[in-house]
């Protein structure tokens, strides 16, 4: 088997702590239930978020002063050149970096003033991730790669519902290296599903895919956002996927640009680039 270590680069183990699971001493609130916002609830809020890296002379701002809400149940596409702040902002959202300053907070919880040890809890309890490359064990199955998700989360689908969800079940029993890549990003979402989270971050989850299968695969991104209601985040430089999304953050140096409310979306069927 992995070590703990090397499971938390793939799928975040934690431990659990208090302020992000909600318990106080005194008197114990209950914990904010996974995916379990509210209909309209805001998801995230962002005040005032800057990254800067380096020092000196050598600064580097990869956001500047970004204010943003995103609500429960939003497809939102975040749009922008390479560099222009996209990956940065949805690593912060994700719990996977801190800020240089600003807020962010999850619900009613401030992921700034988060531990290192509460950030990894929330990311195993609210948060999927799906990135470019899929980052599956290679000695494992389909089953086993998710398996792993399911020993550590809360309150798991069942492995098979996740896995059919993406239309793998044939391939359940299959290792990563028999599997095409499409299929292998599809487990990729089935292995940040299978634990139920609030929020699912996609960074560019078809840049390594031809067009054909990196429509299929946003065909499920957008399944998983209708049929579960899961907060579903893509970033991109494809202005084309823009169109199956509920709004487009468009990013650049750092910045919001602009912001743009699609009021009628498009099914991945109909995209085109």
């Amino acid at each position: 088997m992995t070590t703990d270590a090397n499971i938390e680069n793939r799928i975040t183990l934690p431990t659990v702590p208090a302020s992000l699971s909600g318990a106080v001493e005194v008197a114990p609130a209950a914990p904010l239930p996974t995916g379990a916002l509210p209909a309209g609830e805001v998801v995230f809020s962002a005040r005032g978020l800057t990254k800067t890296y380096g020092s000196g002379n050598v600064l580097v701002h990869a956001l500047r002063d970004v204010d943003l809400d995103i609500y429960r149940g939003e497809f939102i596409v975040l749009l922008g050149a390479s560099g222009s702040g996209k990956s940065t902002l949805l690593n912060i959202l994700g719990g996977l970096d801190v800020p240089t300053s600003g807020e962010v907070r999850f619900g009613d919880r401030v992921l700034t003033e988060a531990s290192e040890s509460e950030l990894t809890t929330y990311r195993r309890e609210h948060v999927g991730f799906v990135f470019q490359f899929y980052n599956l064990i290679p000695s494992l199955t389909v089953r086993e790669n998710l398996a792993l998700v399911t020993e550590i989360a809360k309150d798991p689908m069942p492995i098979d519902e996740a896995i059919d969800r993406v239309g793998l079940m044939p391939r359940r029993d299959h290792f990563p290296a028999q599997l095409s890549g499409g299929e292998q990003q599809r487990v990729a979402i089935a292995r940040a599903i299978v634990k139920r989270p609030a929020v699912l971050l996609c960074d560019e989850p078809t840049g390594a895919l031809d067009y054909l299968t990196g429509k299929l695969v946003l065909e499920v991104i957008a399944r998983i956002n209708t049929e579960l209601g899961t907060t579903a985040i893509v970033i991109t430089h494809n202005a084309a996927i823009a169109g199956m999304a509920d709004r487009v953050i468009y990013l650049g140096d750092g910045r919001i640009q602009k912001i743009e409310t699609n009021s009628h979306k498009i099914s991945p069927s109909e995209l085109s680039w």
